[in-house]
Formats: structure tokens, sequence, C-alpha cells
């Protein structure tokens, strides 16, 4: 099952995952990070595909795919 690993350090809320993810499994924290920024946030991985979407469109290379 394909999971997504977000870091928090490097994550700055731009929102460019959101729009990117085909199913809606990636949203924007309501709480911020250690930085301010409201995260990125992963939902849903039994729904995911592994299409690796929201990584690639990722400015701050924060978002890491895993399929296993």
């Amino acid at each position: 099952m394909p999971h997504i690993i977000i870091d928090e350090t490097r994550c700055k809320g731009c929102g460019l995952c959101t729009t990117a993810c085909p199913k809606k499994l990636v949203a924007l924290s309501k709480t911020p990070n250690s930085l301010g920024f409201a995260m990125a946030v992963f939902s849903g991985p039994e729904l995911c595909t592994g299409c690796t979407l929201c990584a690639e469109m990722c400015p701050d290379v924060a978002i890491t795919v895993f399929k296993e």
C-alpha cells in the first residue's frame, strides 16, 4: 500500500500538493508547523495510488512517496 511522508521542516504550506492529488488525500493543516506554516497533511492511505503527483509538484521537496 502506498503512503507519503511530509517533512514538516521543509513544508511551507503552498498548497500545490493539495491541488495535484487526484484523490484529494492531501490537505493543509489548520495547525501550523514549527515554522508557523499550515503544512500539508496526508489522510486516507488506503485510497492512495502512489501516483507521486504530490511529490512532483512540491517546490520544497518536502514529500516522499513510498510504495510497498
